[in-house]
């Protein structure tokens, strides 16, 4: 306790003052490419976890090579193909356009398997059940299948959400003023490293601290409701 005591008086606290808008900036920009790229993942898991659950011809070996593709290269390298690569022969992206694109590529995949294991819990009588009752086949997805599948796959989605929003640390190598870009920046400039790193990683407690007690709070209310049993 004494060391990190030590450890925390030692801190230039003026230097904190007086760089902490720019980490606040940076946080803005980082949360909202997070949660585009997360929403955007969503909807790229729901239609490729569809295309497998319905086992569609032809596509659903594409979705199978895409998910094998994103989730066996680091997010770094993806970014480095958009970024570097692209321009090479004439398409030229922007670094966020690089950023949220290349958080789907990668997310959409994770995602995918999250919808997928919810929809295969769904057991055949209730699907059996509700086109007995003369629902069709669109609503009973849309209002027994999906709700359920969704409630069950909450824990996955709560990790996997977490997981992208910390995979944005790596940004700041396509020249994107992230979380991470600021902190590299002002300790090559100031030599400040650990006033540095200790914003930057209680940036990263302020944007995922309350994700993650929100998603805890969803799964416990689901789980009371009778949801995902």
């Amino acid at each position: 306790m004494q060391g990190i005591r030590g450890w925390i008086s030692g801190m230039d606290i003026d230097f904190i003052l007086k760089y902490y808008p720019l980490y606040v900036e940076a946080g803005i920009l980082t949360l909202k490419i997070a949660l585009i790229g997360i929403g955007g993942s969503l909807i790229v898991g729901l239609f490729a976890s569809l295309i497998q659950y319905y086992k569609v011809p032809v596509l659903k070996r594409l979705v199978g090579a895409y998910i094998e593709l994103s989730r066996n290269t680091p997010l770094l390298i993806q970014l480095f193909f958009l970024y570097f690569a692209l321009p090479k022969i004439g398409i030229k992206l922007s670094s966020q356009a690089c950023a949220i694109i290349g958080l789907i590529f990668l997310g959409g995949s994770y995602m995918s398997e999250a919808y997928r294991s919810g929809l295969e819990s769904v057991g055949d009588s209730q699907i059996d059940a509700g086109l007995s009752i003369g629902l069709k086949k669109y609503q009973v997805f849309l209002h027994v299948v999906l709700p359920q599948a969704i409630s069950v796959s909450v824990p996955a989605f709560a990790a996997n959400t977490i997981f992208l929003i910390k995979e944005t640390s790596v940004f700041s190598a396509v020249a994107l003023a992230d979380l991470m870009y600021v902190a590299k920046d002002l300790i090559g400039l100031y030599y400040s490293t650990d006033e540095a790193l200790l914003m930057l990683v209680i940036s990263y407690l302020i944007i995922l601290l309350p994700i993650s007690i929100g998603f805890t709070l969803l799964e416990r209310r689901l789980r009371y409701a009778g949801f995902g049993n």
